[in-house]
């Protein structure tokens, strides 16, 4: 379809409203892409993504692959993606660090939203659809409930983290950074952008490219023949991931970032919370979340030393992120 420069500037901001959420571990930017109207599009661009393009390169000139490759809504895409991850970065670990509570509560009203607009997306609810639905439930459930490894250091690691990273990035509900950080890999890759190591990054980006090339082949097969379960699957792993997001946390075990040895929490302070703790010693770095668990903000409060929950702030945050999903609908629905 014909767009104008307009169209591609709200493809921008979309883009800028993924990177921001991709920038959190625990918040998927597929998620995003599947509210405000791209996420099949996005699909069928990546997996157009073959040796043709080369053909048309060399036979019909450039403009014919650029227009081949969907390049103008991939660029528009990938700038808001870029510019926002990178600048979200630093203020996404300030409000993790300094706001836990609150941050988490926005992207939890977000994503309640979200299960509604992906899940009335379904034409048709059926037995095999709402047991999609629950299978997709449980399995990001599950994945939200697994420990995080230890930090794995070793380069090559970072291929297979990228190519699993980039299949969870673009699946609504499964966030990539909160993959990596279950494998052990998000350190690393921290540390290997922070000191410019180039061969780790070459790894991991080479990962990503081969996992999202095969990965998006299997989606669109998928949306294009079985369109309601694979709908109810991906609301599933949105309604399962809320686990991950809820704000309030005990924390069960952590890894001493010293030694790598994994060690109950409850033995080490006097809050039972990770970030109650670090915001207190204004130690952030000495233990990494291995293991939690959901709590009540009233049990929250009662076992980190009567803290404040922040109760009517977060139910304002819920709010707002559940209403911020009913903009990006609204936007994405007058763009199409």
């Amino acid at each position: 379809m014909q767009r104008r420069l307009k169209d591609y500037l709200v493809i921008s901001l979309k883009g800028i409203a993924m990177g921001a959420a991709d920038a959190v571990p625990g918040v998927s930017g597929g998620t995003i892409a599947f509210i405000s109207g791209i996420y099949e599009e996005l699909i069928t661009t990546i997996s157009g993504v073959n040796l043709t393009l080369v053909k048309t390169l060399k036979k019909d000139g450039f403009f014919a692959f650029w227009k081949q490759l969907n390049g103008n809504f991939l660029l528009a895409l990938l700038t808001g993606i870029i510019i926002s991850f990178v600048s979200f970065m630093r203020l996404a670990k300030y409000l993790i660090e300094q706001h836990p509570v609150l941050i988490w509560s926005f992207f939890f009203g977000l994503i309640i939203a979200s299960i509604f607009f992906v899940g009335k997306q379904i034409n048709k609810w059926s037995a095999k659809t709402i047991i999609a639905l629950i299978i997709g439930t449980i399995a990001a459930f599950y994945i939200t409930s697994l420990p995080s490894l230890a930090s794995n250091t070793n380069s090559y690691f970072l291929f297979i983290a990228g190519a699993l990273a980039i299949c969870a990035m673009i699946l609504p509900g499964i966030s990539g950074s909160f993959i990596l950080v279950i494998l052990g890999a998000y350190k690393t890759l921290s540390d290997a952008f922070h000191d410019f190591d180039l061969k780790k990054i070459a790894l991991f980006a080479t990962g990503a490219i081969v996992g999202l090339l095969s990965f998006s082949h299997v989606l669109k097969w998928l949306f294009k023949n079985y369109h309601n379960t694979t709908l109810a699957i991906l609301t599933g792993f949105i309604l399962g991931s809320l686990n991950k997001v809820w704000p309030y946390k005990k924390t069960i075990s952590v890894m001493d970032d010293a030694s790598g040895s994994v060690v109950d929490f409850i033995g080490l302070s006097d809050y039972q919370t990770l970030s109650v703790f670090q915001k207190n010693s204004l130690d952030f770095d000495s233990y990494k979340t291995v293991l939690e668990q959901s709590v009540l903000p009233s049990t929250y409060s009662q076992i980190n030393a009567n803290t404040d929950a922040q109760l009517v702030l977060a139910i304002g945050l819920m709010i707002a992120g559940f209403l911020t999903i009913f903009i990006l609908e609204k936007v994405g629905n007058k763009a199409s």
